[in-house]
């Protein structure tokens, strides 16, 4: 079976895009996305992104996420960039739009063009409650601040769900960690019974945060936009950066710029670019 893609970063957040929305899910797709996702052995990539028909009235498509373990992600903030830098460069329907509407397991999201391969988003609100991520024996929240036990060390963590769930980790040298050995320690914390993806935070200045990440299903990538989004609002919640401003993220794939506006609503800026398109034989 020949199979077209389009292989797109974020960030160096890279998923394997495909046109679903006339043919729906490719059968046993989760197996897919663990054979297409295999770096140096297949394509490579962080998972496999479904451009699939949308589910909304006046929304132009429904992104639908597969990490590269096989599991299916609620949402995801560089590859939602991506989805709508495909429908303006792919289907003569967009090319001309400026505001795109995008379904999501965790609703519609909302993005606007801000110029050549650079969108914004409007994310959403948080939530540090502990229902919302789900995280368990922590309290009913907000669960800011609160201690938790993890690879044999004791942190200092926020929990923040953004459509999906984080744990918000600040460190004092963040290049210094070996994501690797602690992890899988957080990912699979009895207190997160679905998974956490854990954010470890430097902070620079006010405005200016470094931040690393390890993602369920994906181990370490070099960016994830719904954590730098759970990122800016533990620490505006905190008091620790500014609320209604550019709040400026270093990832290891490049930077983000998220506000988070007095109501708790998260705008986030970033590029969506193209790296490649190809046919896979399967």
């Amino acid at each position: 079976m020949d199979l077209a893609f389009t292989k797109m970063q974020g960030c160096a957040n890279d998923y394997i895009y495909l046109d679903c929305r006339a043919a729906g899910l490719p059968q046993q797709i989760a197996a897919l996305s663990r054979t297409l996702s295999a770096r140096r052995f297949s394509v490579g990539a962080d998972g496999v992104i479904c451009i699939c028909a949308p589910r909304t009235p006046g929304a132009a498509a429904t992104m639908r996420i597969f990490n590269a373990d096989g599991s299916e992600g609620r949402m995801c903030g560089n590859g939602i960039r991506c989805v709508a830098e495909w429908l303006r460069s792919h289907d003569a329907a967009f090319a001309a739009a400026d505001e795109l509407r995008i379904d999501t397991l965790s609703g519609p999201r909302t993005l606007r063009w801000q110029g050549p391969g650079l969108w914004q988003v409007e994310m959403g609100r948080y939530s540090a409650q502990a229902a919302a991520l789900p995280a368990v024996h922590m309290g009913e929240g907000p669960l800011l601040g609160v201690a938790l036990e993890a690879a044999g060390q004791s942190w200092t963590v926020s929990c923040i769900s953004v459509g999906n769930p984080h744990c918000v980790v600040p460190v004092q040298d963040v290049d210094a960690l070996d994501l690797a050995a602690i992890g899988p320690a957080f990912e699979r914390h009895p207190h997160f019974p679905e998974g956490v993806n854990t954010e470890f935070v430097q902070q620079l200045d006010a405005a200016h945060l470094k931040m690393r990440v390890w993602e369920r299903g994906s181990g370490e990538t070099w960016a994830c936009g719904t954590g730098a989004c759970a990122v800016a609002s533990a620490y505006t919640a905190l008091g620790l950066a500014p609320v209604g401003e550019d709040i400026h993220i270093a990832l290891r794939g490049g930077g983000l710029t998220i506000r988070v506006l007095p109501d708790g609503q998260l705008l986030m800026t970033g590029p969506a670019v193209t790296v490649c398109e190809g046919i896979a034989k399967l």
